[in-house]
């Protein structure tokens, strides 16, 4: 099928963008072939006319685990239980499969275009990936890590971790994983806010220095890109000098580690929304402990500073949400750049673009996603006013074309809660 949209204002995704106006963009297929004058659109192209809204990339979200909702929990989840409970027997598995497709679905009906997976459960991401791509279910495009790989009394350990003990058990397990043909290795190197047992403690580091390396050289043998949750200096420091592409999270930086970031060419995946409510709910809403509420802060601080030191810095910055976390719904990518403008300082431009071509450079997809020009992939939305100037406007999308299928005033189910209490903070 060939169309083009019309009658509409032209967001390109560059970090230099401005509205554009009086042009049609051509689809033919999957891509999109040209944009011209909206008086040269050839007349084998069927019009689409967009009646004044604002035409863009569709967002991408670096940083999602796909079987949590983001439904606020009144106590803290037991995940190895849960994990056991999900792949108990086959009915449950088959359940298992329905909620995946429901959540990614959730995501693209919101404007997330393509995600990038961080910790699942056993190979489901990268099966889903490639039903979407098979075109058997609707989702986004996915970039799948599967199971990660943590250490005893690691982050996720034993739940959607594997627990390595040696360096060589560590490359073994990064193999293991590779037999599934993700798209990405994940480490947790460091431990999280729910795993600080006493204040100003968050962050500890857990994989040994040698057990990071063996895992990404031996993904990076295998041509594949490392993402490491770390959320302290330290676990940055050792997370950067031993290979990882990816910090997720971040943590305060200091000269040495910004040098370490150039020098490595790696890049910050900043995740504002899950913790907030930790650091700036009150607990009874929350339902946080006081030494979680404490350490939250440390970590919300430490993702805040660590994000405006690299993008002063000129260092690449992501954005990724941490769906499944409470509060951090599947649909809820709009809230992590508006977190990003409010917090880090950025202009609404530079907010969008970082969702937009910046996640698809660092994903290694800005050949094929993240701005509108022709070659690229039609992964797009529109909106009804123009997000440069608010960021709301991204809160409810009246269009989705993915890979050029349209997906007209999509709908999706949001959490009365979370909206109520996320509002505050906007």
């Amino acid at each position: 099928m060939k169309y083009a949209f019309t009658n509409m204002h032209l967001l390109s995704g560059r970090e230099d963008m401005k509205p554009q106006d009086g042009l049609a963009v051509l689809v033919d297929g999957e891509k999109i072939v040209d944009i011209v004058a909206e008086s040269a659109v050839p007349a084998e192209y069927e019009k689409k006319d967009l009646g004044g809204r604002y035409l863009m990339p569709g967002l991408i979200n670096l940083h999602v685990h796909i079987p949590g909702s983001g439904k606020p929990q009144k106590k803290p989840m037991d995940v190895k239980k849960t994990i056991k409970l999900m792949t108990c027997c086959g009915l449950a598995r088959k359940m298992v499969e329905i909620i995946y497709q429901k959540y990614a679905n959730t995501a693209l009906l919101s404007g997330v275009t393509t995600i990038r997976t961080v910790g699942g459960l056993e190979d489901y991401d990268s099966k889903l990936r490639d039903k979407i791509r098979q075109g058997k279910v609707q989702g986004p495009r996915i970039l799948a890590s599967n199971m990660a790989v943590s250490v005893p009394g690691g982050h996720m350990a034993g739940s959607l971790a594997y627990e390595a003990t040696t360096p060589e058990e560590a490359a073994a397990f990064v193999r293991k994983i590779a037999e599934d043909k993700p798209d990405l290795i994940k480490l947790m190197i460091t431990g999280g806010v729910l795993d600080a047992e006493q204040k100003g403690e968050p962050g500890v580091l857990r994989m040994q220095p040698e057990l990071v390396k063996a895992a990404c050289d031996e993904a990076h043998r295998l041509g594949l890109q490392v993402a490491a949750h770390v959320e302290s200096p330290e676990g940055v420091r050792v997370a950067l000098e031993n290979g990882v592409d990816t910090i997720e999270h971040g943590a305060k930086p200091d000269e040495e580690i910004l040098r370490l970031f150039k020098e490595r060419g790696a890049a910050l995946v900043a995740t504002l929304s899950p913790a907030l409510p930790f650091a700036l709910f009150d607990r009874e809403v929350s339902n946080c402990t006081e030494i979680a509420q404490f350490n939250g802060k440390i970590v919300f601080d430490g993702i805040i500073d660590c994000a405006r030191a690299c993008v002063e810095q000129g260092i690449p910055v992501g954005l990724g949400t941490d769906t499944g976390c409470p509060y951090v719904t599947h649909y809820g990518m709009c809230r992590e750049l508006h977190h990003f403008s409010k917090f880090c300082g950025v202009s609404n431009a530079f907010a969008l673009y970082t969702a937009t071509c910046r996640n698809a450079e660092i994903a290694g997809l800005g050949d094929q996603l993240g701005t509108v020009e022709p070659g690229k992939l039609a992964d797009l939305i529109v909106t009804g006013s123009n997000p440069l100037e608010d960021l709301q406007a991204l809160r409810d999308v009246s269009m989705v074309v993915a890979g050029g299928k349209i997906i007209d005033h999509p709908k999706v189910k949001k959490m009365p809660q979370v909206e109520q209490e996320l509002d505050k903070f906007l």
